[in-house]
């Protein structure tokens, strides 16, 4: 039984709130792990999805599936160790991103080969634990991306001794850029739903989420692939639904 329009928005939904809390959850407790108290004074050492949304982002991840959640704040300085307390904090989200989509994606496959037909219910969990798979992996990669307000920019930061005028633009126009990328990839998906299929080859950070979520969830379906006696060809046949 296929699921009505509201029901795949809640789900979807649900999903998107558990990956993008878990994500900041991530780099607030390895910043506090790490001495820097300054997550937990803001209130942001939580599960609380409250706490973590960016409305823009927010919007933006519900529009086309690229988006974030509000930066935790760290103070550098606080930290046992200078550079690596911020590279560890800076890893950490896209770290559980991760790993949640390697513990979800045998969940979807649970439901899609075992669960009896039961109508409805089957439906939402299988969209529902494919979202939460997706989402996971998706946020992961696009978090890598070297723009602020993104990991990426917050690896660079913390790896990187120099300041120089690249390092400036990247940190000063970085939204703005994620911004314009996420608005051309949503009207180029606006016309390839409109039957102008062409517009998808201009998509370029939809180009540069395939690529990249095709090679890092390789592992993913590879490694469940031989739990489950399935090849990979089969895996990637489920994702497409």
């Amino acid at each position: 039984m296929m699921l009505d329009g509201l029901s795949q928005l809640l789900a979807s939904f649900i999903a998107v709130v558990f990956v993008l809390t878990v994500h900041e959850f991530a780099h607030a407790f390895v910043a506090y792990r790490c001495g820097d108290p300054t997550p937990k004074l803001y209130r942001r050492l939580t599960l609380n999805p409250l706490r973590h949304f960016d409305l823009i982002g927010l919007v933006c991840f519900a529009l086309v599936g690229f988006g974030w959640a509000k930066p935790v704040p760290i103070n550098p300085y606080n930290f046992k160790k200078y550079r690596t307390g911020p590279a560890l904090t800076s890893c950490a989200g896209v770290a559980v991103n991760y790993l949640c989509a390697l513990l979800f994606y045998p969940l979807y496959l649970v439901i899609v080969r075992f669960m009896p037909q039961i109508p409805f219910l089957t439906a939402l969990l299988r969209y529902f634990t494919y979202c939460l798979y997706a989402y996971s992996l998706s946020f992961c990669v696009f978090n890598l991306l070297p723009l602020y307000p993104l990991d990426g920019f917050r690896l660079v930061d913390a790896l990187s001794k120099k300041r120089g005028k690249f390092f400036r633009f990247l940190r000063d126009q970085g939204r703005y850029i994620l911004i314009a990328l996420i608005a051309e990839s949503f009207i180029c998906r606006v016309f390839v739903n409109f039957g102008i299929t062409q517009m998808e080859w201009f998509n370029i950070l939809g180009w540069i989420m395939q690529f990249a979520t095709k090679y890092l969830g390789f592992p993913i379906l590879a490694l469940w692939g031989l739990a489950f006696g399935m090849p990979v060809t089969d895996l990637w046949g489920l994702l497409a639904w």
